[in-house]
């Protein structure tokens, strides 16, 4: 069977982070979107996004496929009853559709001449991008038990201080080196070839991804993922940075989502609670203004390839687009729009040519490419998020 993974009606809530990937491509728990489905189903997938997108992310269209609404999170349950969709057959969570069967000479889908089940057991679907940190418990959770079920750790290494060492789990060629992990609350994922410096004291739930690196020192609440090829130290609680990001110093980190080619600068803070205590707000792409988020505990959102200097401070309930470059005194607005350079003083257009060239750098870093299908997905995003910008 061939599966297709959609972005759904959540494409524009999940913003900025889908500026730059389909929904199935965001990471909450240790695995992304994708790799979740495909670990479970035993089938690659491919995707229907966005056309900017669609050059990097292309679907393959079989004789039979079933599409899969990447907003929901499997289970065992839900990928039985996926694999057992037929012709004209539509699985639904309350009035939401989680996947259908197609062919290839249909050409439209009116699930009015579709038979309905409905799926009555719980599931985690992620609809806002508050919802990658606030169910990211679960998540971890739910990929840890996937991941581990069968294998065996590596051992804790001499010197390393662990509670509940059941529920620790360390990959071929990790490295923790004198450290305390306290997995009572939540399990504890060290990915392949990572390592945890010295000092550093880590409470589950937590997951450290491939090559990814905890500086000397660091305190992590859980629940948090640091993505792979992330350095980070400081303190982090409740975040998650999907990957290739950093924030490598002294710092808080808080109720906060990195996307990946992340740096925060050293020193740099960001608010997760109001001084009143109230509601948080974020900015809505969809709705176009800012709307309430039922959290009192909600930090900082920062699209990918974004960046601040040294000693920023972001107030609660922070939205920055994609490729920004903040710096400067006092806190800056709330809301910043892609591409945009600067801080509290003000700011000015990051004009796409400095961006792609940053971009460029940064990969190149890593021996990875910023071609040509990326910079045309940037200059699409630059085009689109114009509007915000009205310095």
């Amino acid at each position: 069977m061939n599966y297709i993974l959609f972005d759904g009606t959540v494409r524009n809530t999940l913003l900025p982070f889908t500026y730059t990937k389909p929904v199935a491509d965001l990471r909450v728990g240790i695995l992304t979107i994708r790799e979740k489905w495909e670990k479970q189903l035993g089938y690659t997938t491919t995707t229907i996004t966005e056309e900017y997108l669609e050059e990097k992310y292309p679907m393959v269209e079989m004789e039979q496929n079933i599409m899969i609404n990447a907003s929901f999170l499997p289970t065992k349950a839900l990928i039985e009853k996926v694999k057992n969709l037929k012709e004209n057959q539509a699985l639904f969570k309350n009035e939401e559709v989680i996947a259908f069967f197609t062919n290839e000479t249909q050409e439209e889908v009116n699930f009015e001449n579709y038979e309905h089940e409905d799926f009555n057991f719980d599931l985690i679907q992620i609809k806002n991008t508050w919802d990658i940190f606030s169910l990211n418990d679960q998540a971890i959770s739910d990929d840890f038990e996937l991941i581990t079920e069968g294998r065996k750790s590596q051992s804790i290494p001499v010197g390393v201080q662990c509670i509940n060492e059941k529920n620790i789990f360390i990959e071929e060629g990790a490295q923790v080196l004198f450290s305390i992990l306290n997995a009572t609350e939540g399990p504890i994922y060290i990915g392949k070839d990572s390592l945890i410096m010295e000092g550093s004291l880590i409470r589950g739930p937590f997951s450290l991804g491939e090559q990814s690196v905890i500086k000397m020192g660091a305190k992590i609440y859980g629940a948090t993922t640091i993505g792979p090829y992330c350095k980070v130290g400081g303190e982090v609680n409740n975040s998650v940075l999907m990957g290739y990001s950093n924030k490598g110093h002294e710092g808080f980190l808080g109720n906060s989502v990195l996307g990946e080619w992340c740096n925060i600068g050293a020193d740099s803070n960001n608010s997760n609670l109001k001084n009143n205590y109230a509601e948080v707000k974020l900015w809505n792409y969809e709705a176009g203004r800012f709307t309430k988020t039922g959290l009192q505990f909600c930090g900082l959102m920062m699209g990918d390839h974004s960046k601040c200097a040294i000693n920023t401070m972001f107030n609660t309930g922070t939205v920055v687009g994609v490729s920004c470059n903040i710096y400067g005194s006092n806190f800056p607005r709330n809301f910043i729009p892609s591409f945009s350079w600067g801080g509290a003083a003000g700011f000015s257009t990051y004009q796409i040519n400095k961006a792609n060239e940053t971009a460029n750098l940064v990969l190149k870093r890593r021996s990875l490419e910023f071609n040509e299908v990326e910079q045309r997905i940037f200059e699409h995003i630059f085009e689109i998020t114009e509007k915000y910008r009205k310095f």
